[in-house]
């Protein structure tokens, strides 16, 4: 019995002391020194079989050989890395360009399995100063003031005049633009800040400011346009003078950047009066945003040089160029309609355009250069507009739902209280403190420096997403209120427009099961991209020195990931070191599992799968998420210490997490599931998931504390929208509806006097406009206090109110202009008839 023992003791010795090893990430030297120290104490002490013993002192062999790094490059790593040299996946020059553009930052640290925490906290709070935030206190909110969304897109189906005229006197399409040409010069929070802010009041009005401030001819310009293109356009932009766009999209191409068949052809041609070597181009683009309205154009398109005009090349790839609208040979000024959002978006073409060489952003040196700059520029715009826009979306839907669910009644209590109405509003409240996090996190990361490429992938598919699913718990909260169309509902707009968000930028279901882990996959893993460049360095010594180096770390990273993963999961993460002793602590642990999981997952994956992991979307797309959700429940965490570790958000960030990392916990069970080889997916289980799936989802509990965060006035209520217009006036609905339930809340001692005085019978109805008139006469409450709640009663009943037309209110004033080849036969057919309807009804009306 002591033998079995001592040798259990000597087995854990060496188990422990090797998971320690790997856990801790010991590099190979002192690792090895480590296992032959325990080894030798063994062979004095121990007293185990031979073949165990003969194990290990084979197993400290091979690290000793290991060690000594010209043997193991000639003998190990030289065939490996012609084997690797054969398992490489095709790639396209544009997936090359993506995977280079931007920066490695937090992304980097989840893949690693070992996150550096004090990297992403000791990143500063981001800030307004004192000239933003007087811009949004000022102009920004005079802007919303001015927006009626009925009257825009109902109406109009465009802005008003005197709207676009402030636009442009103040600036807002030149917020990135440095001062010395006129513009703003903002930050990229304040970007996304003033962004939020007017999408919690126009969709119209927010995509209208943030495509000029996002990817657009101001930011290619900057980065990459010459000074005299910068002296020629910049100072236009800024004031306004000038109206941007830009043209990548076709019909022929969408995401697919690479199939683009609109061309220039360098060749001679007339410009002013001379004889120039220039571009002719061709082009036909759709769903470009401010094409309607431009005058001037940016460009996606095909360069090729047939005659060597301009050097040896004669297919320069994709090159970016800058055209005003007033050439000859270009339409513009038709629309589309999309959703019944107008803002100015249409199509454009061009025809037998010439231009001189230098029209190409940067100059002649940057042709066939057009793609890259695209991708690199998406990195951070990506990270902005539209991740704004759903925040700002998610902010006026929390502001509003929790107030009118608290202020409408059913059954004699407010909607809020019925635990469905609460599990969506818990949703809303959870989803909109998400999205707020990760645009916070991430733009303040952009102003110190960052080009976080895969985050802001994250950022534009999760928060589009999260996005629609608040508006669809909006829609249903409210009912029938949000469904019915006209000036008083504040939400029918902002639900319609969601899905476009959808489409733009990467179309969500390419990002999520192409971008996000494709891109990730190489740009942020420790090895991966240095082995891909290793083994494609034309230097073959140096090339292979880098493998070994790459391919030896990548070794020692996958067994650490193996410990953690395997430790980290039989103890829930306890032991994992994090940087705060707070009440979030064990959300930091979890993440630290979880990244180890995923890092593990992604190294098998690619392992065992190589070049067809490429075609594996769902497969991406499900380690894609539980990258995003680790990315955006950090961003939780941080934004909680950013905004002073407040104690009343308690709710909202365990929500946030719980949620988050409940879904990367059952996106890797689905990975594992679907996972091809069956052996692999079975051995990767017994290390991520050795006690099974142990995560929870937050309970009902902790919802409706959520709830109550956002029915009821409050610091937490105001900091969750705090970017949304909520003004006290008349044309808006948020701060009306913030209003009366203020007054709810003061005057609910009153009706809790009705409540029981109609329980009592002394009150008769049970109508509360009716109660009001009994309850005073009979002395119950005071005429001053009687006034008060048929004030709040009024005010009550308008908020609750829909609206409702005339059926000739409805129609259009005039018929649109189209061609009668563009309208289907059954349609004009019914516009031939409505004038004898019309003769009908009044005949009808006269013989009455």
């Amino acid at each position: 019995m002591s033998s079995f023992i001592v040798g259990l003791a000597w087995f854990l010795l060496f188990a422990g002391g090797g998971i320690y090893l790997a856990y801790k990430r010991v590099n190979l030297f002192s690792a090895t020194v480590a296992v032959g120290a325990a080894l030798l104490a063994y062979s004095i002490f121990g007293a185990g079989h031979v073949l165990w013993l003969l194990l290990l002192w084979l197993t400290f062999g091979v690290m000793v050989v290991l060690n000594f790094e010209d043997l193991r490059r000639d003998k190990i790593t030289r065939p490996a890395l012609k084997i690797y040299r054969t398992m490489l996946p095709s790639m396209s020059d544009t997936e090359r360009e993506a995977l280079e553009a931007g920066s490695v930052w937090w992304d980097g640290e989840l893949f690693s399995g070992m996150p550096d925490w004090d990297r992403l906290l000791s990143f500063p709070a981001p800030k307004l100063s004192d000239e933003e935030q007087a811009f949004l206190d000022g102009p920004c909110e005079e802007l919303c003031r001015m927006l009626d969304e009925w009257d825009i897109a109902h109406r109009r189906a465009d802005m008003p005049e005197e709207v676009w005229a402030f636009i442009k006197r103040h600036k807002f399409f030149a917020m990135i633009i440095p001062k010395k040409y006129g513009g703003l010069e903002f930050s990229a929070y304040a970007n996304a800040m003033v962004i939020t802010k007017l999408a919690s009041r126009s969709a119209t009005a927010s995509s209208t400011v943030g495509v000029p401030n996002s990817l657009g001819p101001a930011e290619l310009l900057l980065h990459y346009g010459t000074d005299e293109q910068k002296q020629r356009w910049l100072p236009g932009l800024a004031s306004g003078e000038e109206v941007p766009c830009f043209a990548l999209t076709s019909p022929q191409a969408g995401s697919d950047a690479a199939a683009l068949i609109d061309s220039g052809v360098v060749c001679r041609g007339q410009w002013e009066g001379k004889e120039i070597i220039g571009i002719r181009l061709n082009w036909d683009k759709r769903y470009i945003t401010l094409a309607p309205i431009a005058t001037v154009l940016g460009l996606a398109f095909k360069l090729y040089d047939p005659d060597h005009l301009i050097g040896e090349q004669e297919d320069y790839g994709i090159t970016a160029a800058l055209i005003p609208t007033d050439l000859p040979g270009i339409v513009t000024g038709r629309r589309h309609y999309p959703l019944t959002i107008p803002f100015q978006n249409g199509p454009t073409s061009g025809k037998d355009v010439f231009v001189p060489l230098d029209f190409i952003i940067g100059g002649q040196e940057m042709a066939g250069k057009g793609w890259k700059m695209l991708v690199e520029l998406l990195s951070v715009g990506r990270a902005i507009t539209l991740p704004s826009s759903a925040a700002g979306g998610g902010q006026a839907a929390a502001w509003a739902s929790g107030a009118y669910t608290q202020l409408r009644k059913q059954f004699g209590l407010p909607v809020a209280k019925f635990d469905g109405v609460g599990e969506a509003l818990s949703r809303i409240a959870g989803n909109t403190y998400i999205m707020n996090a990760a645009v916070s996190v991430t733009a303040g990361a952009i102003v110190q420096g960052e080009k976080p490429a895969v985050p802001s992938a994250i950022l534009k598919y999760h928060c589009t997403e999260l996005g629609r699913n608040v508006s669809n718990d909006a829609m249903d909260v409210h009912g029938g209120k949000a469904v019915m169309m006209g000036p008083n509902n504040y939400l029918g707009r902002g639900y319609m427009a969601t899905p476009i968000a959808i489409t733009v930028e990467g179309a969500n279901i390419l990002t999520r099961s192409l971008i996000i882990f494709g891109q990730g996959a190489i740009r942020c893993h420790p090895f991966v991209l240095r082995e891909l460049q290793a083994a494609q360095d034309n230097d073959e010594e140096r090339g292979l020195i880098e493998f070994d180096q790459a391919l030896f770390g990548h070794i020692g990273y996958a067994i650490s990931n193996l410990a953690r993963s395997f430790f980290m999961a039989l103890t829930h993460a306890k032991f994992s070191l994090v940087p705060l002793n707070t009440p979030t602590s064990r959300y930091y642990q979890n993440i630290n599992r979880y990244s180890a999981a995923f890092a593990l997952a992604s190294d098998f994956a690619m392992l065992t799968l190589g070049g067809k992991l490429k075609i594996k979307e769902l497969l991406s797309a499900r380690l894609g998420d539980v990258l995003s959700s680790m990315y955006l429940a950090s961003t939780v965490l941080k934004h909680f210490e950013d905004q002073g570790r407040r104690a009343a958000d308690l709710p909202l960030v365990e929500w946030s997490v719980r949620t988050l990392m409940y879904e990367a916990q059952e996106q890797l069970h689905s990975f594992l599931r679907n996972f091809p080889n069956r052996p692999v997916a079975f051995f990767l289980r017994c290390f991520i998931f050795p006690r099974g799936r142990t995560y929870s989802a937050p309970s009902d509990e902790l919802a409706m504390k959520v709830v109550d965060l956002i029915t009821q006035t409050g610091e937490s209520r105001d900091r969750l929208s705090k970017q949304a217009y909520t003004a006290l006036e008349p044309g808006n609905p948020l701060g009306q509806l913030q209003e009366a339930l203020r007054l709810s809340e003061e005057l609910a001692p009153l009706e809790k006097k009705l409540r029981k005085a109609y329980k009592d019978g002394v009150l008769r109805s049970d109508y509360l406009g009716y109660q009001i008139d009994e309850a005073s006469k009979a002395d119950i409450i005071t005429a001053d206090e009687a006034t008060r709640l048929r004030d709040f009663h009024e005010k009550v009943l308008h908020l609750m109110s829909v609206d409702d037309f005339a059926p000739a209110d409805l129609m259009r004033a005039k018929e649109p202009s189209a061609d009668v080849s563009e309208r289907s036969p059954r349609k004009v057919a019914a516009r031939k008839k409505t004038p004898a309807r019309k003769k009908t009804a009044t005949r009808k009306k006269k013989k009455a």
